[in-house]
């Protein structure tokens, strides 16, 4: 049975299911956080630090693999994305965030194959543009949501982000992607524009 009160951990990130998230814990509460979930083989909730508070959605991590301990208690540690929940309560009893939660359900049937294509060019092109190189193949995993694999990879607004996590419909995630990478491909063209630009000039861009 799934726990219905986990610890919590708010970052300035957006975790979906079936991708992969690298943390580096340094802080005291979260370093004991991490050690009793590595002791009870148990989850944690990745949620959206905000300004005003956390997000009310979020996603638990498998921790997948300690990658470095250092002497201090710090730890690298790869965490695995599993199932969005919404959070209903959040208690201040432990030196971290708990929250109950409730474990939200998705309808992962995929939109129509036109929009699958044409976001998996869309993904390609925006990839090359800001890391330099083609990406490996979306949604490799079965089961796997195309629209959290391709937001997982780009460096989205995590407003945005949190927007696709909070969708429960694959067709419709991978509809609001598709819109927002058709929205973002010419921005993206005329900022390599200009910086090549500059760069025949011999100046360079800050």
């Amino acid at each position: 049975m799934e726990p219905q009160r986990i610890p919590l951990f708010p970052l300035e990130a957006v975790l979906f299911p079936g991708t992969s998230l690298p943390l580096h814990i340094f802080e005291p509460r979260y370093k004991l956080m991490i050690q009793q979930c590595l002791e009870h083989r148990s989850e944690f909730g990745v949620i959206l630090a905000r300004a005003q508070g956390i997000a009310g959605v979020g996603c638990t991590a498998e921790i997948v693999k300690v990658v470095k301990k250092y002497e201090d208690g710090q730890m690298d540690i790869l965490t695995a994305g599993q199932k969005a929940f919404r959070v209903t309560q959040v208690f201040e009893e432990q030196p971290y965030f708990e929250g109950a939660v409730e474990y939200l359900k998705d309808n992962p049937k995929a939109g129509p194959a036109d929009v699958r294509e044409r976001l998996a060019e869309l993904y390609a092109e925006c990839h090359e543009m800001i890391y330099g190189r083609e990406p490996s193949e979306p949604a490799a995993a079965e089961g796997a949501s195309l629209a959290f694999q391709i937001a997982g990879e780009l460096p989205l607004d995590l407003e945005e982000k949190q927007a696709l996590l909070e969708i429960r419909e694959e067709a419709a995630r991978q509809q609001r992607l598709l819109e927002r990478l058709e929205q973002w491909l010419p921005q993206l063209t005329h900022i390599e524009r200009v910086r090549g630009k500059a760069a025949g000039n011999g100046h360079g861009l800050n």
